[in-house]
């Protein structure tokens, strides 16, 4: 059975919290989380290297001991270290770890002072009020948490996946399908295919002359750990990652319509189905039908004997469907009922950026402080990709645990950057840069003496992240008062499914941006994916353009491009919305302030 690298980095990562919940050398932990990262941001298979022989411990931040590990789990899908480590830590505790605003070393503090050992527990001692006498809590913190508790409460327990993650088992499934007899068309549908930052199951649509043999491989697909239910034209299982898939067989004829309808949202089916029922018709998942006999527009039908005694004018494809209520195609990740109707219907929708539109990278690491690459490899790659230009953001002295740069350190890297690129010819530009920490006042970690020195400056906040909102909006505006001051590095500082955001007023920060000459980009990273869709769409209206960047740590990363790009889709941005769809010279304009 196939051993994906989310497997592989799960496992490191939990057995980082657990030893951190133990209290262990932070030195260790960080080992393990940086092993996983580097896993997960693999383009390739790590259980394909292993069975080819190659040295794992070649890549960066894994050494012999780490290599060892990740061979035990690739070829017994488990490592007897992680289950010691769950023996000395109750299943509660650990439960403890995926409240957001919990961390392992805060639990561990919590179950040292307070004896804390599960979430009922936390929640009682967060309503008691105990929780803020501990040092590091406060009154804000317990509330974040009481929030945190409720939330999941609503959730009902529904785990959602990074798309990324739903990505590395919902290819190879569909790859696995297509192979099979008689299969025509097929589609991943839902959240999924509307890019959506987080996805909770996945939908598959197929189209084939008999259903039997497709729905055989399905079920029996090796990845499958139980079979919810097995029918003709709809099967249900749930894989080993816990990911619920569901295969839908449908009719050429409805392919579209059945497309169209699983894709979603579903308020963007409701808006889609008002306007045929107000035109005479009816769409549902089988087709678009002329009469509608008052149906409403929400309603859900059979497929049967109404809809067949009905003439159906569309369905076959997603453009038809659109056609026949006076539509042009809406791209996917559009669809969410914010607005995309009316703008189909006055002809206002964006031609929406692409990902050869991107010329350059404005934001990723080197060795110099937590990268793995030197700037020269990091360049290699970025050029491999067809990019004009990257810039070099390590990490500025505050970042003590990723040996961040001082005036010094930087004006060497200055000095490195410029031979480099004197090298290089023209034909590839590295630009100067630092991600520099935003202190708590507000003012930059680095004096102007060197900021002056850089291409662009990169602001970003990772410290004293709990201010109340005020507090926090007044200290980033006075960041972004800095001459030098270019870009807002992941804006509101959110980790999907473990970090909420900053509490921060950022239409404020956007107007504020405008008027200083200052950006928001979106961060790529598939954790982050900051700013949102919502908030980029905002940006957007406003006419500020948002810079993507991938934040990358290797040259793999450099690949999360695509998944900033899909997040800038889903924000309505175009082309000429995206700073780094600018040449150089033109891009260097709009960053000198």
């Amino acid at each position: 059975m196939a051993v994906h690298n989310r497997d592989v980095a799960e496992i490191l990562n939990e057995i980082a919290d657990l030893l951190e919940i133990e209290d262990a050398n932070p030195f260790r932990v960080r080992s393990y989380r940086n092993a996983a990262r580097t896993i997960a941001d693999l383009s390739g298979n790590a259980a394909d290297m292993v069975e080819r022989g190659e040295d794992l411990s070649d890549l960066p931040g894994i050494g012999k001991d780490l290599a060892g590990k990740i061979q035990e789990i690739v070829r017994t899908g488990a490592l007897g270290q992680l289950e010691e480590l769950r023996r000395r830590t109750t299943p509660q505790l650990r439960e403890l770890t995926q409240i957001s605003s919990l961390g392992p070393k805060r639990v561990q503090k919590l179950h040292e002072e307070l004896g804390v050992e599960s979430l009922e527990e936390l929640e009682r001692a967060a309503r008691e009020q105990k929780l803020r006498g501990v040092a590091g809590f406060g009154a804000k913190t317990e509330s974040n948490i009481l929030r945190d508790l409720e939330r999941r409460k609503e959730r009902g327990g529904e785990r959602r996946f990074l798309w990324v993650e739903i990505e590395e088992y919902a290819e190879p499934l569909l790859e696995h399908l297509r192979k099979g007899k008689g299969v025509g068309r097929l589609a991943a549908a839902g959240s999924y295919r509307r890019r959506k930052e987080t996805v909770g199951d996945l939908d598959i649509l197929a189209t084939c002359e008999d259903s039997g043999p497709v729905m055989e491989r399905f079920v029996s697909y090796e990845e499958v750990e139980r079979v919810l239910s097995r029918g003709k034209t709809r099967s249900s299982v749930v894989l080993r990652s816990g990911i619920q898939v569901d295969l839908r067989v449908v009719g050429e004829e409805s392919y579209g319509a059945a497309l169209h309808y699983f894709t979603g949202s579903k308020a963007h089916n409701v808006a889609t189905r008002r306007i045929a029922v107000a035109k005479g018709l009816k769409i549902n998942e089988y087709g678009v039908f002329r009469g509608t006999h008052g149906k409403d527009a929400g309603g859900k039908s059979s497929g049967g004997k109404e809809d067949s005694e009905r003439r159906r004018v569309a369905g076959k494809t997603e453009e038809e469907v659109y056609e026949q209520v006076g539509l042009p195609y809406i791209e996917p990740e559009l669809r969410e009922d914010r607005g995309e109707i009316e703008a189909a219907r006055e002809g206002r929708l964006p031609e929406l950026v692409q990902l050869d539109d991107v010329r350059g990278d404005l934001q990723l690491h080197t060795k110099a402080t937590d990268g793995k690459m030197t700037i020269r490899e990091m360049a290699d790659a970025a050029q491999k990709l067809g990019y004009e230009y990257m810039a070099v953001t390590d990490h500025s002295k505050r970042v003590t645990m990723a040996q961040g740069l001082d005036e010094r350190r930087l004006a060497e890297q200055i000095e490195e950057i410029e031979g480099i690129n004197e090298e290089l010819g023209g034909g590839f530009r590295i630009l100067k840069s630092c991600e520099v920490d935003i202190l708590k006042d507000g003012s930059l970690d680095l004096p102007d003496s060197i900021l002056k020195e850089l291409d662009l400056v990169i602001g970003s906040v990772h410290y004293n992240t709990n201010l109340a909102g005020e507090k926090q909006t007044e200290r980033v505006l006075r960041a972004m008062d800095n001459p030098y001051f270019s870009i807002l590095a992941h804006p509101t500082g959110r980790i999907l499914g473990s970090r909420e955001p900053y509490d921060l007023d950022l239409e404020r920060i956007m107007k504020a941006a405008l008027d200083r000459g200052c950006y928001l980009e979106i961060n790529a990273d598939p954790a982050r994916l900051d700013l949102d869709d919502v908030h980029a769409k905002m940006a957007r209206e406003m006419g500020l353009k948002v810079p993507i960047s991938t934040d990358a740590h290797t040259a793999t990363s450099l690949g999360h491009m695509r998944l900033g790009v899909a997040q800038a889709r889903r924000g309505w941005l175009s082309k000429r919305d995206v700073l780094n769809t600018l040449p150089w010279k033109e891009l260097a304009k709009l960053l000198r302030r």
